[in-house]
């Protein structure tokens, strides 16, 4: 290789992937002591708009919890190996509708208890941190909407890459 490893030293985003990664492990413990296997806490919106909202689209719930189609048939894929979904046929051939099943329509109650609880906890972390991070969040998303990240990115990207594509000089050489 001729540059460094970027990924060796953790980065300033790297300390708040830990923190989520680590609160939703809390999050997933509460669900063991209660005896609620296999289900993880990125289950619990999905399933809990599904009670309430009715048999949806995997894109009709992407979209309704704005997430990407691909992420939510990920997610939806491992709720199904859970037993927490199931699918029936849609309007037409190429759809499918997801639906609770049992075990999935058991756990709304305390998901639900759980996401209030959760809410709760989270605004009381917040309030309690000098530098509240929702009030960050709002800032980060406010200086995003003056310059969007794609952009900031390529500001930095320039003069850092060789040129690739068509226009690009040819990095090999012919006998």
């Amino acid at each position: 290789m001729t540059s460094s490893d970027p990924t060796a030293s953790p980065g300033r985003w790297h300390a708040l992937h830990t923190l989520l990664a680590d609160i939703d492990s809390q999050i997933e413990s509460l669900y063991t002591d209660r005896g609620i296997e296999g289900v993880r806490p990125r289950f619990a919106y999905p399933l809990i708009r599904l009670a309430h909202a009715g048999p949806l689209t995997i894109r009709e719930l992407a979209e309704s919890l704005e997430r990407s189609h691909s992420a939510m048939s990920q997610t939806i894929a491992a709720m199904r190996r859970e037993g927490l979904v199931a699918s029936e046929p849609g309007a037409d051939a190429r759809t499918r509708r997801i639906t609770l099943t049992d075990r999935g329509r058991a756990l709304i109650p305390f998901l639900e208890a759980e996401w209030r609880a959760t809410e709760a906890a989270i605004a009381e972390l917040d309030d309690e941190a000098p530098h509240p991070l929702s009030a960050a969040v709002t800032e980060l998303e406010n200086a995003l909407a003056r310059r969007p990240m794609r952009e900031r990115i390529l500001l930095h990207l320039d003069g850092l890459l060789p040129a690739v594509g068509p226009e690009a000089p040819s990095t090999t050489t012919r006998p």
